[in-house]
């Protein structure tokens, strides 16, 4: 009976010890074992099957799970909208090539690493909260940048999380507004043309024919103020046609002729356009280009007649000042982009213009037509580019061309 009592505790103990390994194995994910059968007869047969039939089921459900996050994954980092998910501290979670990409960083741990961009950006990254919204205008490596910032919550082993999906639409941005005053442009020209145009012939018209009716039945002086009147209103109707075909031009853009410039040549160019008025204005300008032989695919004529608007808004902006000066540069900026500034040391921009300078007929010039800006920007959306500026009231402003 004693040793009859050893072996039947022996038996016990066995199988808890295969229960305890069985357990174990399930705790620490650890399904590289097997248990094997002992010929110890069939119940101990059947419990061996059951958890090794356990363990593949654990196996085939962990491989499901790592193939679903590894296609996840994939999906994320393959999608061309940034995606960053973190922490309410700050602490990043997740983020995709996107993010990398917009952000030109490699490693991105914490929010405030963010800062080396826009002081600002983690503050409001920070603050968002379910189903936020909004854009954030920030400018790097010579480059605006306007960010459409998306928020969700979710909670992740209790703690909460904050998904958030970030895309620069600049470009979006100033092609729909290009696209908007375009439209307007020609509503507005078609509906002048079609006004001004059977003014001009009738009053033409009736000036001819008036002196044969009417000379026997007026007097000279009624008659002089007559042709006076017709005078002014033909002239005045031909003033308004022209002045509506200088809009047009906006909405007559030629496509770019494309080919390789050295960006050197065009700068020169420019330079030469408009040396008689910078002799007079005794404006000093100065070309620095580096490396060279710095060249860029564009529309030489296109491209020559952007500067010479950003020049000629120099001069204006360098009237009266001392030692007026405005240095063309061109170089290459981090992200590998051709820049070209145009800076000058006249008395700046008012802040409250800056967002409007670009706005077609908006100028703050007397004699201004408003539109070398807006054309200028047109010419560089139609290279693929940007152009914007930086101004600081009267210490200067630079304008930076983007290919």
């Amino acid at each position: 009976m004693i040793i009859q009592m050893v072996l039947l505790i022996k038996y016990v103990e066995q199988t808890n010890r295969k229960l305890t390994r069985f357990f174990d194995n399930v705790k620490y994910n650890d399904f590289t074992s097997s248990f094997v059968s002992e010929n110890k007869g069939e119940s101990f047969n059947k419990l061996n099957e059951s958890f090794n039939q356990v363990i593949q089921q654990f196996v085939k459900t962990r491989a499901e799970k790592e193939e679903h996050h590894n296609q996840l994954q994939t999906i994320v980092q393959h999608i061309s909208i940034g995606i960053i998910t973190y922490r309410t501290d700050g602490t990043i979670d997740i983020y995709n090539n996107a993010v990398k990409q917009i952000f030109k960083i490699n490693n991105l741990k914490h929010l405030r690493e963010l800062e080396s961009i826009d002081p600002d950006l983690p503050e409001k990254l920070l603050q968002l909260r379910q189903d936020d919204s909004k854009l954030i205008k920030i400018y790097q490596e010579d480059e605006l940048m306007q960010l459409s910032i998306q928020a969700t919550e979710f909670k992740k082993k209790g703690e909460e999380y904050l998904l958030v999906s970030v895309k620069n639409i600049h470009s979006e941005l100033e092609r729909k507004e290009i696209e908007s005053w375009q439209k307007l442009i020609r509503v507005l020209t078609h509906e002048i043309m079609n006004s001004i145009t059977p003014i001009s012939s009738l009053a033409s018209t009736v000036r001819e024919i008036l002196p044969e009716k009417t000379h026997q039945e007026m007097d000279e002086d009624d008659l002089e103020s007559m042709h006076q009147a017709l005078s002014t209103i033909s002239r005045r109707s031909k003033g308004l046609l022209g002045f509506v075909e200088v809009y047009r031009d906006l909405t007559r853009i030629p496509l770019p002729n494309f080919q390789r410039v050295v960006v050197k040549d065009l700068l020169f160019e420019a330079k030469l356009m408009l040396l008689h008025k910078t002799k007079n204005a005794n404006i000093d300008i100065q070309i620095q280009t580096s490396p060279e032989n710095i060249s860029i695919m564009a529309d030489p004529n296109l491209i020559e007649q952007v500067l010479i608007n950003l020049l000629i808004n120099a001069f204006h902006a360098l009237e009266n000042q001392e030692n007026p000066q405005i240095i063309l540069t061109s170089r290459f900026n981090k992200n590998e982009h051709v820049i070209i500034e145009v800076a000058d040391n006249g008395k700046g921009i008012k802040p409250d213009l800056m967002d409007k300078i670009f706005m077609p007929f908006f100028t703050s010039k007397k004699e201004g037509s408003g539109i070398g800006l807006s054309l200028s920007r047109q010419i560089m959306h139609l290279h693929k580019g940007n152009i914007f500026v930086k101004s600081i009231q009267d210490q200067g402003s630079v304008f930076t061309l983007v290919f």
